[in-house]
């Protein structure tokens, strides 16, 4: 069993303080107000919470439980030190890193006078960069140890949630440490080994990010759900009926589909059926904030896309697939039709292949669509994929037809690529990769 050491005993540090008492671990709270150790030495629960009074009395009682204000003391007899200390707002939206600033200054002045390898795990919420950035120097300054070997430093977000935090504990949907080093990474997942949840390990900056895409999506589902609330609610529709049959969609709607970035959305369905909900909203004099912003990020990475393009300084842009989705050949407010047009409209020299839209194999509403509203694309349509990478100096995928995917290994010095679907997933933005969002 480990030895821990929690510093902060707010809500996250006085549930993990109890939590991994209940593993069965040797955990010591810290905080800087007595009055908390004090009730966490005696097994009192200084907030509310279902279930966590029992366990701490419980946690007390076996001795598995100890509190201080001695952070010297909490570092020298612990393994891992855990900081769950609070990172509240600042008046301009910034976070306030005091409490996690000072909370790492003592860990560190404490390693100082430690022979001990000792590990120091993030769990408060902080923006990409911080741990590397921010606690890493501050913990390296004051203690004169270098992190990696003198000492380990990890990053592990918390997913609880008020009223249920001893569930969530126990029940995450996933572990993430974020950390450089094998023998961190295996220490911290160690504690975790009861967990029937997944457990990724990743860069410091993936761990703090996906803290952050998670509490903004779930703000996102709120409003969005409000949203569609009030316009059910103005035409007298029971919302609470549409959004149960809602959920019950769990291949589109709650899936991992569609939440993979990239490039924009197109077709004859999203925007147009946006346009009209949000078209409806108006003659109820209803705001839908949420639903407008919608059609403007989706227009902001076409432009994205044309900047990215932009910097390269050179003229000749081959496109590889512009049907708004790989295995179609419908145009229909397709984004890469749109990039295109701009393209052209700038002076560039553009040639375009895309198997599925050729006008030999094309019929009905898309050749009409063609010969009526783009014809001078048309015009710059290529019959092979070789004859448009030869003459490229800059290649921009569109799709994720499977003939794509050779593209990348083949490409010449002199050629950039701009992957705006992820055609390879291990490659990296260097000088002569660029994806659209990673």
């Amino acid at each position: 069993m480990a030895q821990i050491s929690v510093f902060g005993l707010g809500y996250v540090g006085t549930v993990m303080v109890a939590c991994f008492a209940d593993d069965g671990h040797q955990v010591i709270g810290v905080d800087v107000n007595p009055l908390k150790t004090e009730m966490i030495q005696e097994g009192v629960n200084p907030i509310v919470e279902e279930g966590l009074s029992d366990l701490l009395k419980k946690g007390v009682t076996e001795g598995r439980i100890n509190a201080t204000n001695d952070p010297c003391k909490a570092v020298r007899e612990s393994d891992i030190s855990f900081v769950c200390v609070g990172t509240p707002s600042n008046s301009n939206g910034s976070l306030d890193l005091r409490y996690v600033k000072r909370v790492c200054e003592e860990i560190g002045e404490a390693l100082a006078h430690e022979t001990r390898y000792h590990i120091v795990v993030l769990r408060s919420t902080m923006l990409p960069g911080s741990t590397e950035e921010i606690v890493v120097p501050i913990l390296e300054r004051a203690s004169g140890k270098h992190a990696g070997s003198d000492f380990g430093v990890a990053f592990n977000p918390e997913f609880l949630r008020e009223g249920s935090s001893i569930k969530d504990f126990h029940e995450p949907p996933f572990t993430i440490i974020g950390c450089d080093d094998t023998r961190v990474a295996d220490t911290i997942r160690s504690l975790y080994t009861e967990l029937s949840a997944p457990i990724f390990v990743t860069p410091f900056k993936v761990a703090e990010m996906v803290k952050y895409a998670n509490n903004a999506f779930h703000a996102l589902k709120v409003s969005f759900a409000n949203e569609i609330g009030n316009l059910c609610h103005a035409q007298q529709i029971d919302s609470h009926q549409v959004m149960n049959i809602f959920c019950h969609d769990r291949k589109l709607n709650l899936s991992p589909y569609y939440l993979m970035p990239g490039f924009a959305f197109g077709g004859s369905c999203l925007p147009k059926d946006l346009r009209a909900i949000i078209y409806q909203s108006r003659a109820f004099d209803l705001d839908v904030p949420v639903l407008e912003s919608i059609l403007l990020s989706n227009e902001r990475q076409i432009q994205i896309a044309y900047q990215m393009i932009k910097r390269t300084e050179r003229k000749r842009i081959g496109v590889l697939g512009f049907s708004f989705k790989a295995g179609t050949d419908d145009l229909r407010e397709s984004p890469m039709v749109a990039l295109i047009e701009q393209l052209i409209g700038k002076g560039y020299r553009v040639q375009v292949y895309d198997r599925n839209v050729s006008l030999a194999n094309l019929h009905g509403a898309n050749r009409a669509y063609i010969e009526k509203e783009i014809p001078h694309i048309a015009s710059l349509m290529a019959s092979s994929l070789d004859q448009v990478v030869e003459q490229a100096e800059v290649i921009v995928i569109g799709n994720k037809a499977g003939e794509f995917a050779q593209v990348l290994s083949n490409l010449r010095g002199d050629q950039i690529l701009i992957d705006l679907v992820r055609i390879a997933q291990d490659a990296q933005s260097n000088g002569h990769y660029q994806g659209i969002c990673w």
